[in-house]
């Protein structure tokens, strides 16, 4: 792994991390919507997607900013960067390549910005360990089943006991503990369980009763994720979330129980995030925008960070 300690000290924004090394849990969907509640929030984010090949997070932005185009909607938008992968044939020449540009991003936005969003990529890879050394919140989003536990660990299974970590919590862990030896910081790790279904069953309790003795081992937190509702598909290619307020010009219909019932499911789980969003960050925030509608009188470097005596 390579020294971040200068961007480490540098930096001031939140960084949240969404990462799994297992496709289809559901990453961008949770991205979007933390993202969204953000903004929503009055703060000002920056979002990142490290997935250059799927460019999922790209997508839905460029289908939103069409929905704007198209019916005028006033859709709240991040500070959007797409971080490009090396292409050269050294290995070590890609990775130089590759944290050159996260770092001139990084560096574009982290004063600037209260909050800093990266999508990762769904395998492993250099930028992606790098993203997860720098989390201050890192969301694992999984869906409910044991095929997706698998990415975190093995278990016993007659009792479900959790035997062994698998390559990605190994990797959180490394991250961890990389990021505690460069400034001391510690990583507030959450595995959102997602496509919840919503009849109980024996299977549903089991797995809860592993991932709870996985998270005793890895010292993460569980939260309830998004459940299982066309909804959250519908609304990808309009570029719209959970929390928009929909409409038959925006949108095509009228919000439905499924929408509304989305939405609350949303709140809830940014609530248990416990994201930096609570009175004073709403001050800094406040402050930020004060400061960038008068540009041309210099930042104080540090004050609209600080917390009010």
């Amino acid at each position: 792994m390579r020294d971040i300690s200068n961007i480490a000290r540098r930096r001031q924004a939140h960084i949240i991390i969404c990462g799994n090394e297992k496709g289809g849990c559901g990453k961008t969907t949770t991205t979007m919507h933390v993202v969204v509640s953000l903004l929503n929030s009055g703060y000002k984010v920056a979002t990142i997607d490290l997935d250059a090949r799927q460019s999922s997070l790209t997508n839905y932005l460029e289908n939103r900013r069409r929905t704007i185009k198209k019916t005028g909607a006033n859709l709240v938008m991040p500070d959007h960067f797409r971080c490009e992968g090396g292409n050269a044939d050294s290995i070590s020449a890609n990775e130089n390549t590759e944290l050159g540009r996260f770092a001139r991003i990084l560096n574009d936005v982290e004063i600037t910005h209260d909050f800093i969003v990266i999508d990762t990529p769904g395998q492993d890879s250099y930028l992606m360990r790098l993203a997860h050394s720098m989390a201050d919140t890192l969301i694992t989003p999984i869906n409910d089943s044991y095929v997706d536990f698998d990415v975190l660990g093995k278990i016993d299974p007659e009792s479900g006991e959790v035997t062994d970590l698998s390559h990605y919590a190994r990797m959180v862990r490394d991250a961890r503990r990389h990021r505690r030896l460069v400034d001391n910081g510690l990583i507030d790790w959450v595995v959102v369980r997602n496509r919840l279904s919503h009849l109980t069953s024996r299977n549903e309790g089991r797995l809860l009763d592993s991932l709870k003795d996985l998270s005793m081992r890895l010292g993460c937190r569980l939260a309830k994720g998004i459940s299982e509702r066309v909804i959250f598909r519908e609304l990808f290619p309009i570029g719209l979330t959970a929390l928009d307020e929909l409409s038959e010009e925006v949108g095509g219909t009228a919000p439905t129980l499924s929408h509304l019932s989305a939405r609350q499911e949303i709140r809830q789980l940014i609530s248990v995030l416990r994201l930096p969003i609570d009175d004073a960050g709403r001050r800094r925030a406040q402050a930020r925008k004060t400061w960038l509608e008068n540009a041309d009188k210099p930042m104080p470097a540090m004050s609209i960070f600080a917390e009010e005596a």
